[in-house]
């Protein structure tokens, strides 16, 4: 099981507490979680990737075993703590301001 944290607002928008655990088919990537993630939760659809581009909306940020990931393709293998499931996958909203 995948574990993923999701920034407040998504848990509110998902109607989830805590901690989301997933089941994710084939290699484990940035993208099979988001896939799997928005099948479950469909709501979350838009919400952290672009629908058309598949890209990161701008003021998110992936982290795995305190890495920053944000800037790796979606494709890329995540670390295999987070595919074990002992560590979860942070989805972590940035704040701007001045």
């Amino acid at each position: 099981m995948i574990r993923v944290i999701l920034p407040y607002p998504l848990k509110t928008l998902a109607h989830v507490d805590g901690e989301v655990k997933l089941s994710v088919e084939g290699p484990v990537t940035i993208s099979s979680v988001l896939d799997a993630l928005e099948a479950l939760y469909p709501m979350l659809k838009g919400t952290i990737r672009d629908h058309v581009t598949q890209e990161r909306r701008p003021f998110l940020r992936y982290f795995a075993c305190q890495e920053d990931l944000s800037l790796e393709p979606a494709n890329v293998k995540l670390p295999d703590p987070i595919i074990s499931g002992t560590e979860p996958l942070v989805i972590l909203a940035s704040i701007a301001g001045g």
